[in-house]
C-alpha cells in the first residue's frame, strides 16, 4: 500500500522532537503517513508557507493560528490546532554581565520567577541604558509570558525595556555579541547560551507558568476539513511517538536522532539536559526541573481552549487585536479538542471530558473526568497567584489594563 505524502514545516527545537520521531521511529508510516520534514530558519517564514499551503501543517508556536485566524498575519487564513507538541520548554537566559547584576540584587540560582523578577526591577531602575531582551516572533508564548513576568514583576515592556525579535539559534549568537542582554527561547538554545555564551538561565516557563504550551500542530482550517482520516492519522503518529518520548530509557536514542544535521545538528550532550529535566544553568550550577519539557504526560498533547484564550487575552493587552466577543469565541475555537478526541477515541486514550479549565486553579497534581481510566492533570499555576478564567476574559483583559 502506498503512503500518503504530507509535508510538515519546522524549526530546529527540542519541541519539534515529537514530529520527528513519528518520521523516523515509523509511527507515521503506520498510519499510512509519508512525513517530509523541512526544517526552517524563522517562525515568519513558517507562519508564511503554511498560510500559502507549502505545507500541509507545521511546528507553529502556540498563538499563531490564533494570530492566523483572527487576521492579524500578513497572509492570514482560518487555522486550526488539533494538537499540543508537549508543554513547556522555554527559558529565559541572560548575559553573564547581567546575571552579576542580578545576583548582586538578590537574585536566587534556583529559577524561581519571582525572586528573580524582584532582582530584575532594581537592576532595570538602576540601569543607564535600557535592557534589551530577544524573542522569537511577536505572536508567540515566548513574547506574552515573558512580558506577563516582567509585569508582574514592575517592570513595563517597552517603557523599562526593549524586546526585540529573532530567529531562535541567532539568540545566542546575539548575546554573546552584546547585541542584546537576555533572550526567552526554547531548548536547547538556552543550553547551547550557557556553554558558548556563559550565559545564565534565569527562569523558566516552568517557574512562569506551569504546565503551560509553547508549540503546537497547525494548519489550514478548509484543509484539515477536507482531509480529516489524514489529520486523525497524524494525531495517532505524533501520540505514539508522545507516548514514546515520554519513556526515560529513550532519551539517549532522542539525543542521537535530533543531533542530526538536518534537525538540531547539535552534540548529542546539549540536547540531553531538556530531556531529563537536568539543567545546567550557568555558572557551574546545576538544577533539577522536572516539568521544564512535558512531551505526553498529564494531557501535555490536549489542546484546552482555555489556553487558546489566554494567548488570546495577551494579544488584547498588548494592543495587537480590540476585543469582542465573537473574537474571543474565535479564538477559543482555534484549539480542536473534538478533533483531538475523535482521532484517539478508537486507542482508548484517556482524555479530559472538559474542552477548558480555570488555568492557575491547580496547585498539584489533579486528577480529573475522563474519557476512559484515570488521567492526572499537572499543577497549572502562574508564579504571581493570579488565576484565569476563560469564562470572564473581559474581566482579566480589564484587571491587567488596570495594572
Amino acid at each position: 500500500m502506498s503512503l500518503i505524502a504530507l509535508s510538515a514545516g519546522f524549526l530546529p527545537l527540542l519541541d519539534s522532537v515529537l514530529l520527528v520521531l513519528a518520521r523516523e521511529k515509523g509511527f507515521a508510516a503506520a498510519e499510512g503517513l509519508d512525513l517530509h520534514l523541512v526544517k526552517e530558519t524563522s517562525w515568519a517564514n513558517i507562519r508564511d508557507r503554511a498560510a500559502l499551503g507549502h505545507f500541509d501543517f507545521a511546528q507553529m508556536l502556540a498563538p499563531m493560528p490564533i494570530a492566523a485566524t483572527l487576521g492579524l498575519n500578513p497572509l492570514s487564513v482560518p487555522m486550526i490546532t488539533p494538537m499540543m507538541l508537549g508543554l513547556g520548554n522555554n527559558g529565559v537566559t541572560v548575559s553573564a554581565a547581567l546575571w552579576a547584576r542580578l545576583a548582586d540584587a538578590g537574585a536566587p540560582a534556583t529559577l524561581a520567577a519571582g525572586p528573580v523578577g524582584a532582582a530584575l526591577k532594581q537592576v532595570v531602575a538602576s540601569s543607564e541604558q535600557k535592557l534589551r531582551f530577544g524573542v522569537v516572533h511577536q505572536t508567540s508564548s515566548h513574547n506574552y509570558e515573558l512580558r506577563y513576568w516582567l509585569m508582574a514583576s514592575g517592570i513595563v515592556p517597552e517603557r523599562d525595556i526593549e524586546i526585540v525579535v529573532l530567529p531562535p539559534p541567532l539568540l545566542p549568537e546575539a548575546l554573546g555579541s552584546g547585541g542584546i542582554d537576555g533572550y526567552c527561547v526554547g531548548e536547547p538554545w538556552n543550553t547551547v547560551g550557557v556553554k558558548n555564551a556563559g550565559a545564565h538561565i534565569a527562569t523558566v516557563k516552568a517557574a512562569i507558568w506551569r504546565s503551560s504550551p509553547d508549540k503546537v500542530i497547525g494548519m489550514r482550517a478548509h484543509w484539515a476539513e477536507a482531509n480529516s482520516e489524514i489529520v486523525a492519522g497524524l494525531i495517532r503518529a505524533v501520540h505514539h511517538a508522545a507516548v514514546w518520548c515520554g519513556e526515560s530509557t529513550n532519551h539517549q536514542e532522542i539525543a542521537a536522532i535530533m543531533a542530526a544535521p538536518h534537525y538540531l545538528g547539535l552534540p548529542a550532550e546539549q540536547i540531553l539536559p531538556a530531556l531529563n529535566g537536568q539543567l545546567d544553568i550557568g555558572g557551574g550550577v546545576a538544577a533539577s526541573v522536572p516539568e521544564h519539557f512535558v512531551p505526553y504526560a498529564g494531557a501535555a498533547n490536549f489542546p484546552w481552549t482555555s489556553h487558546a484564550a489566554w494567548f488570546y487575552s495577551q494579544m488584547v493587552r498588548w494592543g495587537e487585536v480590540e476585543h469582542t466577543a465573537d473574537r474571543a469565541r474565535a479564538a477559543a475555537m482555534t484549539f480542536r479538542p473534538d478533533v483531538y478526541r475523535s482521532a484517539l477515541t478508537p486507542l482508548g486514550v484517556p482524555m479530559p471530558l472538559a474542552d477548558s479549565k480555570v488555568e492557575g486553579l491547580l496547585a498539584a497534581p489533579t486528577e480529573v473526568p475522563s474519557t476512559s481510566g484515570t488521567l492526572v492533570i499537572g499543577p497549572d499555576g502562574f508564579f504571581d497567584g493570579v488565576q484565569f478564567d476563560p469564562d470572564e476574559v473581559e474581566a482579566y483583559i480589564a484587571a491587567q489594563r488596570a495594572a
